[in-house]
């Protein structure tokens, strides 16, 4: 039966790419040169019918302006003491205890192949779609329509994933028209939006697919390699908190993600590490405002790894702190 259903999404491919339709499939709504120009160069770049990749994008995917609204307020906008109480839930721990006891087998062999522990691999199921129960509501299709022909600001990013995506429905044999995800374009357990699924999704239960819809093993998997692939340290920390004396740590606050001091200068202007670590160790210094006020940590090759998969400090000190719980410890 899977067989025959994989065998019928690649002939919907086929027939969706490779047929052509009589002229004039424009979308009125937006930009329907930039759309031809778009189609007709996938089309030259993949062996496609320009005019059915025109009518798949201009009539087949819908302009949603919701989806635009939703990217001018991203909750990484937030301030750190609006933010944590989102993903440092009570239920969301415990059913992140739940996963990782259900999946114990798989997160082991992950942590055994790629060296990211458990704890955060399970966390960042957590935080993306609460374990896989909220993967979104927003068709794939129409999120990258939308974005790549209607929000200037990332428009070429956006245009990049839609072409990424119709590739991967080939590869992958579903329809680009089924996928549901996040208002972004990102899909799956994991939230990958397209070209990470293309470059980081693994086949970990050895089915002979790599479905990070429906099968665990392979989102567990997936994160792993993912989080290798942009050089996660096993055993190595990821973020402590820092005590801070004197003004000259103030100069060592940026807004650049990756580690730009090590231990040893932090500490030489006066932000320490709670528990010793060695003085070469690259590093950053991060502050986010608490509802006590500001509150100072010292993030690590490993906190940078984690914002290679959302592209924000908030986001990484989520993960970090709610795989700390499951863990059993506290933050």
């Amino acid at each position: 039966m899977k067989t025959l259903h994989r065998l019928c999404c690649a002939l919907a491919i086929a027939l969706l790419i490779l047929i052509p339709l009589a002229a004039g499939t424009t979308d009125v709504r937006a930009e329907p040169a930039t759309i031809r120009a778009f189609s007709e160069t996938l089309a030259a770049r993949h062996g496609w019918d320009a005019r059915r990749v025109e009518a798949l994008i201009s009539n087949e995917a819908i302009h949603q302006p919701d989806i635009i609204q939703a990217m001018r307020q991203p909750a990484e906008a937030m301030p750190w003491s609006r933010y944590r109480p989102i993903f440092l839930t009570e239920a969301r721990v415990e059913a992140g205890r739940a996963y990782q006891k259900r999946h114990r087998a798989r997160v082991t062999a992950v942590e055994e192949t790629y060296g990211a522990p458990a704890e955060i691999v399970v966390a960042i199921i957590g935080v993306e779609t609460f374990y896989g129960r909220y993967a979104g509501g927003y068709r794939v299709i129409d999120a990258l329509r939308t974005l790549g022909f209607g929000y200037p600001p990332r428009a070429e990013f956006f245009r990049d994933e839609l072409e990424a995506f119709l590739i991967l429905a080939r590869e992958e044999g579903f329809a680009p028209t089924d996928p549901l995800g996040s208002y972004a374009g990102a899909m799956g357990i994991p939230q990958f939006i397209s070209s990470s699924y293309r470059a980081y999704a693994v086949d970990f239960n050895d089915n002979g697919r790599r479905d990070l819809f429906s099968e665990p093993a392979d989102a567990i998997g997936s994160i792993g390699h993912y989080l290798a692939r942009h050089g996660w340290q096993a055993d190595a920390p990821i973020a402590i908190p820092a005590r801070v004396e004197g003004e000259q740590w103030q100069s060592h606050l940026h807004d650049a993600l990756a580690p730009q001091d090590t231990v040893g200068t932090l500490a030489a202007a006066g932000a320490h590490p709670s528990i010793p670590l060695s003085a070469n160790l690259d590093a950053r210094l991060l502050q986010l405002q608490a509802e006590s006020g500001a509150r100072h940590w010292i993030t690590l090759h490993n906190f940078y790894a984690i914002t290679r998969y959302n592209h924000s400090a908030l986001y990484a000190m989520a993960v970090h702190q709610l795989a700390e719980r499951i863990g059993g410890g506290d933050s």
